[in-house]
């Protein structure tokens, strides 16, 4: 069975961190791209950073560039995302998404496997 299961989600002040793991079943991640995606409340899923599967490339979106860092562990078959200097307007819940294939994207539409979320609070 295809599974992603994403966890290190919770409550965090202004200006602290966090890691995402994004733990894949049923199929080896180092073949697919991934991509963490956010979703608040009444907004659109965005796409936040994604990693391809061969050569390790990398994109963030512009707001999260040079305070999150999206990396692999094809031993564990996980993938993760670390956030420092987090924002409040970055409360959200966090999916991660594989995609077969090498080169990864920020589009929803890239990816066929989707993970059930977690909640990121950033409050003081």
């Amino acid at each position: 069975q295809v599974q992603l299961v994403e966890s290190g989600g919770g409550l965090v002040k202004p200006g602290g961190s966090l890691r995402l793991s994004c733990a894949a079943s049923g199929f080896p991640l180092d073949y697919y791209a991934i991509g963490w995606f956010r979703q608040a409340p009444g907004k659109e899923r965005e796409g936040v950073s994604c990693i391809s599967s061969t050569d390790g490339s990398t994109y963030y979106t512009d707001s999260v560039q040079a305070r999150f860092t999206i990396f692999r562990d094809n031993a564990k078959n996980t993938v993760y995302l670390q956030m420092n200097s987090l924002e409040s307007e970055e409360t959200a819940d966090y999916f991660c998404a594989a995609g077969p294939g090498t080169y990864c994207s920020h589009y929803v539409t890239r990816y066929n496997y989707w993970g059930q979320g977690t909640q990121v609070t950033v409050s003081s």
